[in-house]
């Protein structure tokens, strides 16, 4: 984790919008795709899991829209391992120049190397939480952006490698062995020239009783988007997980989308510094699986997630 200082003040709570159709968030639908990924097993880069999920992602996202892109990479982890990864990028209204970006990862870690028992620790994480959450997320708002134009364009990126950072045996300071598809695309964005307005990531977000604060590297690139989004779910009556307290920065996909493309993107994680990890009780263990996605949290996340994209002129 590496902490960047955050550089604005809470507002008052925004005020209603005009009346805008919003679908509905179906937090069924959503937990049904947190238990899809799961079935394959972690879905750790090289691995028959790995490649059979990502089909099965391709091919869910084609049902919502035709445009569809595989951006796939061979990137080689801190460790020296090449990795055959694969970003998975779906488009709507893409000839819309005003564009949302909405993202998550969708691999899972190698090693559960903060589990509680020693013999766990070279062991895959599930992963149901940390990456199949919010990428279960983004499928249910694909679905209803399919079914509804939401009138803008959007861009929804299922990032790879993300969770392939050094285990914690090894002692490096270098944060950059995390995110690698995320630095991937940043460089190489599937568009030449790829803006948009803002973006949103979307991490930890599936577990019961969740804690969203304002990350610091959110708010030091995009505390006006931090606020815009906190005060929707304020609105809609999630205050007691979308909480206004400012937290350090974190290390994730956000951090080198913000400082590549210049795209201010913030990220909605569920994050505790008073906790003793800071993340989720299960984070990087072998615990990380169905048992602890609620759905509620799931539909909290989306209803506001989809609430900025519909009401986003």
């Amino acid at each position: 984790m590496a902490s960047c200082a955050g550089n604005g003040k809470n507002t008052a709570p925004e005020t209603p919008k005009a009346q805008v159709f919003v679908p509905a968030f179906n937090a069924d639908s959503a937990y049904h795709y947190v238990a899809s990924q799961l079935a394959f097993g972690p879905r750790v880069p090289n691995s028959a899991a790995h490649k059979e999920c990502a089909l099965w992602l391709e091919a869910t996202l084609k049902r919502f829209t035709p445009d569809v892109i595989v951006q796939k990479a061979r990137l080689r982890a801190s460790d020296g391992t090449s990795l055959d990864a694969r970003n998975i990028i779906a488009s709507f209204n893409p000839e819309n120049r005003s564009r949302i970006l909405l993202c998550a990862h969708w691999d899972s870690r190698p090693w559960a190397d903060h589990d509680p028992d020693p013999a766990n620790r070279r062991k895959p994480v599930p992963g149901a939480n940390d990456g199949a959450s919010g990428v279960s997320v983004l499928l249910e708002i694909a679905r209803q952006m399919s079914l509804h134009n939401p009138g803008i364009g959007a861009d929804i990126i299922l990032f790879d490698a993300e969770d392939y950072g050094d285990h914690e045996d090894v002692q490096r300071t270098n944060n950059d062995s995390w995110a690698l598809g995320s630095q991937y695309w940043a460089r190489n964005p599937h568009v030449p020239g790829y803006s948009a307005r803002f973006g949103i990531l979307l991490d930890m977000v599936g577990a019961a009783e969740p804690t969203f604060t304002m990350e610091g590297t959110s708010m030091y690139y995009a505390p006006d988007i931090m606020r815009k989004v906190w005060n929707t779910a304020h609105r809609l009556g999630y205050q007691h997980i979308f909480l206004n307290r400012k937290t350090g920065g974190l290390t994730d996909d956000h951090l080198y989308i913000n400082e590549i493309t210049g795209i201010p993107t913030i990220d909605i994680i569920d994050y505790n510094p008073d906790r003793p990890k800071g993340f989720f009780d299960q984070w990087h263990t072998v615990n990380d699986d169905l048992d602890i996605i609620s759905a509620a949290t799931l539909k909290a996340v989306g209803h506001t997630v989809l609430t900025v994209v519909y009401e986003t002129k």
